[in-house]
């Protein structure tokens, strides 16, 4: 069997808390995702349940999803960082950042949120590095909030999938 049918068989085969609980780090602090995603077992493979998890975000409340937007830690500032999102972000190198870089970036952050009413979330597993994501935060900076919400969510969907992959040693 492979890595990922292991990992769907286990999942499926655990108790709604269970699920829950393995799941839990999955959505940044939003554990009401995974919980959600619990009644729609069994999942045939790690993508169905990567879309239903998505789904369960796309179904939400506008609150529910602006607590999740919310939940996600600014790139690159110090302070209470979940273990994935320290990883995630040492990765692309943001825990290396010249002061002044890192200055830039606070201040983007603090434009960001103020435009959009959350932090500016982005997969950074799937990016170069901490330059090319400080240039895409630039370039979000543009858009509506409409579209900029949809861009989040769907940036929230991919940080999901990489967790998920990263899961699968942790289930079997």
């Amino acid at each position: 069997m492979s890595p990922d049918a292991d990992m769907i068989e286990a999942l499926n085969r655990m108790s709604a808390a269970g699920f829950s609980a393995t799941l839990a780090a999955v959505y940044e602090h939003s554990p009401w995702v995974a919980a959600e995603a619990a009644r729609y077992r069994p999942f045939a493979t790690i993508e169905a349940l990567a879309e239903t998890m998505q789904r369960v975000v796309h179904e939400a409340d506008r609150q529910q999803v602006l607590g999740l937007l919310c939940a996600h830690p600014e790139l690159g500032q110090a302070g209470c960082l979940t273990d994935h999102s320290s990883r995630e972000q040492s990765f692309a190198g943001f825990d290396r950042l010249t002061p002044a870089r890192a200055a830039e970036l606070a201040c983007l952050n603090r434009r960001y949120r103020e435009r959009f009413g959350f932090p500016f979330i982005i997969a950074v597993r799937g990016q170069k590095d901490a330059p090319a994501i400080i240039e895409r935060l630039e370039q979000r900076l543009g858009n509506d909030a409409s579209t900029e919400t949809t861009i989040a969510v769907e940036e929230i969907g991919r940080i999901a999938w990489f967790r998920l992959q990263q899961l699968r040693e942790l289930v079997r």
